[in-house]
């Protein structure tokens, strides 16, 4: 089991506002005094601050849901994320007609679009939950409630990590929308709907807070499994600092290799020999992944995060039982532009190239049938050992949003990009071993001379799909909505150039209607 804490029901501790009301921060159903007079309700509240990427509501898989306007399983915050950062690119579609939801494939949203809805709402669900905890366990409060100084250390300890969410979903919401409301636990609970901050305004908080917590963190070495460690604070840190051109305007790469080269000299994390298995049923085992949102077939069923990603892309003459599930969902499945970043579509050259062909087309040409297009059997519910997980429909697969893989690209990226206090060689380097991973020798070894950004593009192609990467990715290197092409972007079949706008996603109209001070993103 890798439950981290005892995950009790929250109905009890917080009830948020309607998600159409997300402008303001949660509504207590009893004041703290009563709620937080004992130190062990401080455990249960972070449990679900941490779940909030995982679960969908207060019973699971459904029957209960955090937020409204959606089918609890779709309402997912891994299974949204990942849709936004994926179905847009070159890397994946998605058959089914469910609502809007075909129009991610094709780039061809509004702000009624229910699933960015739903996406926008999950971050501010978990913004409102941290706010919440972090207002409960100021000094102040714990001072007044009599706990023990052991109690309060711990209780610190728990709401550098609360920050640290906060920081995450923060950042979530500045990469997928741009401009969006501000608040902290400084604002009170029911005071007026928040300001909206600008993108700069948004990445010097995360980069404030990141800073403030790094040190109460625990060291990657000693942090509870699933927990945020100072590890987690430098991989978000690089990811903010890489991104920093396309969020402020402003070269951050120096700042990003500093990131970098903390998780690395740390000495905690090394490549994991397979690559496979850092997407099966007990990767939690891989000292590759340096954070992750947790899933257990028996504690943390849902219909979205990994039994999202495993499902939905098993179907055609695809046998579920190989991935240790009961029946697959048909539904995601890889362009051709994917699988062309690999030398060969079998994955007996780059292992990496994860990809099921029988009774598959390469190419797409009916977006809504499901053998049209490789499939991708990437995440499992299959052990290391070959056995299944614990449960045949909710696998026990983490999904990994930092791993070590990325870090060695973030800094060679970020070398190549002007960064000081890194160098080429040892960027080379670093590619290389994930390269010598993906071959199993040195066969696919690259040369000073072929490290180019270009080639990172790729790279993190090759090594990153179907992670949640990609748009992010696309986006920094110009190659997102008015340049790159592929299939079925612009809802052409060969694909064809859209609108700059469409690098930020639209702000809900709901949300618009219920908070006056907000100003959509342009063009929407």
């Amino acid at each position: 089991m890798k439950k981290i804490f005892n995950i009790l029901s929250v109905a009890a501790i917080v009830s948020l506002a309607a998600c159409t009301d997300l402008d303001v921060p949660p509504k207590s159903i009893a004041s703290g005094d009563v709620i937080f007079e004992d130190a062990s309700t401080y455990e249960s509240f972070l449990a679900k601050i941490y779940a909030g990427f995982a679960l969908t509501g207060q019973q699971g898989p459904a029957g209960s849901g955090d937020i409204s306007g959606i089918d609890e399983g779709a309402s997912s915050y891994i299974r949204q994320y990942w849709q936004l950062q994926e179905l847009p690119t070159d890397e994946a579609v998605i058959g089914w007609a469910d609502g809007n939801l075909p129009d991610l494939n094709t780039m061809s949203w509004n702000d009624g679009n229910e699933f960015i809805t739903a996406m926008y709402y999950r971050v501010f669900y978990n913004i409102s939950l941290a706010n919440e905890f972090i207002r409960e366990s100021s000094d102040a409060n714990l001072d007044s409630r009599g706990f023990t100084d052991a109690e309060k250390e711990i209780i610190r300890q728990y709401r550098a990590e609360a920050r640290f969410v906060r920081a995450m979903s923060y950042w979530h919401g500045l990469d997928l929308f741009g401009n969006i409301p501000f608040y902290t636990e400084e604002d009170a609970i029911g005071s007026d709907a928040p300001e909206q901050a600008t993108p700069a305004e948004v990445f010097a908080y995360i980069e404030s807070e990141l800073i403030d917590i790094e040190n109460e963190l625990f060291d990657a070495a000693t942090v509870p499994y699933g927990r945020a460690s100072k590890a987690a604070v430098w991989a978000l840190q690089a990811k903010l600092y890489l991104n920093a051109v396309v969020y402020t305007g402003t070269d951050r790469s120096t700042d990003c290799i500093t990131a970098c080269n903390k998780i690395i000299n740390d000495g905690t994390f090394s490549l994991w020999p397979t690559y496979s298995e850092n997407f099966g049923a007990d990767n939690n085992i891989s000292n590759e992944i340096i954070f992750a949102a947790l899933f257990d077939g028996q504690n943390t069923r849902t219909y979205g995060g990994t039994t999202y990603l495993v499902s939905a892309a098993v179907g055609g003459t695809m046998d579920p039982t190989a991935y240790g599930i009961a029946g697959g969902w048909g539904g995601i499945r890889a362009t051709s532009a994917l699988v062309n970043l690999f030398p060969d579509e079998t994955g007996s050259l780059d292992h990496r190239a994860i990809f099921y062909t029988s009774g598959q087309t390469k190419e797409i040409t009916d977006i809504s049938e499901f053998t049209n297009g490789y499939a991708v059997p990437k995440f499992t519910n299959v052990t290391s050992t070959g056995a299944r997980g614990s449960h045949e429909n909710f696998p026990d697969t983490d999904f990994a949003f930092f791993r070590l893989a990325d870090v060695y690209l973030m800094y060679a990226e970020a070398v190549l990009r002007g960064g000081s206090g890194g160098d080429a060689t040892t960027a080379l380097g670093y590619v290389n071993q994930i390269r010598q991973r993906a071959y199993g020798t040195n066969a696919g070894d690259i040369t000073a001379g072929q490290l180019t950004l270009d080639f990172i593009l790729d790279e993190r192609g090759r090594e990153l799909y179907w992670e949640g990467h990609r748009r992010t990715d696309l986006i920094r290197f110009g190659e997102y909505s008015d340049a790159g092409v592929w299939p079925w972007k612009g809802g052409v079949q060969a694909g064809t150039v859209t609108s700059a706008h469409l690098n930020l996603y639209p702000l809900p109209s709901s949300e618009l209607i219920a908070n006056p001070k907000l100003k959509q993103n342009d063009q929407y």
